[in-house]
């Protein structure tokens, strides 16, 4: 039997409309982990309300939000983190992209190393998986596009404040799949919350 584990489930849809199926992928995610007796926690970035940060120095030396103090302590307690969000412009969408520029404040995503000298990360001991969906297929994105948001997310941002393994799972051509195609990712998503995979 898996052990139980605490889990985050970021729903990064910045649309609240509830016809997206980045939602429909984050619930069902966040369904599966709790069936399996994982505690699971669903945040939906779309109905958060927070600034961007526009300085350095709201990155390096102002504390997070008054309102993602919630989302930042689920995060800081998880055990595993999972981020769901759709490819705009080759990335992901820029709320998105804020709310974990927020989360992440210097603060809260490292320590000083050794001497002060180059910061190490605080996620430690937690593992992610980011799952992007995408009108194009997921291959023609991995392979000629070579994934490079998704590298420099997995790399630049998870990897480099601690999170390991970083996992990563590709749904292409989500406006042209039918019923079964989507009943089928569901599922998955299911499997890998029961999993916390």
């Amino acid at each position: 039997m898996t052990t139980p584990k605490q889990i985050v489930v970021l729903d990064g849809h910045p649309d609240p409309n509830t016809h997206h199926l980045c939602h429909a992928l984050a619930a069902h995610y966040e369904e599966g982990a709790s069936r399996a007796g994982h505690k699971a926690n669903l945040i939906r970035i779309a109905d958060l309300d927070f600034p961007v940060l526009q300085k350095p120095s709201e990155f390096q030396d102002q504390p997070t939000p008054t309102a993602l103090e919630p989302a930042r302590d689920l995060i800081l307690a998880a055990d595993h983190v999972v981020l769901v969000y759709p490819l705009w412009l080759g990335t992901l969408p820029a709320y998105t992209k804020a709310f974990l520029e927020q989360i992440f404040h210097y603060d809260t995503a490292f320590e000083k190393g050794p001497d002060n000298a180059w910061p190490e990360g605080k996620m430690k001991g937690k593992s992610a998986r980011i799952i992007v969906t995408m009108g194009m297929p997921a291959l023609v994105y991995r392979f000629w596009y070579g994934a490079h948001s998704l590298k420099n997310l997995e790399r630049n941002i998870f990897r480099f404040i601690g999170f390991a393994p970083v996992r990563s799972t590709l749904l292409g051509m989500v406006e042209q799949a039918n019923e079964k195609t989507v009943s089928g990712w569901l599922k998955k998503m299911e499997d890998l919350g029961r999993k916390s995979a």
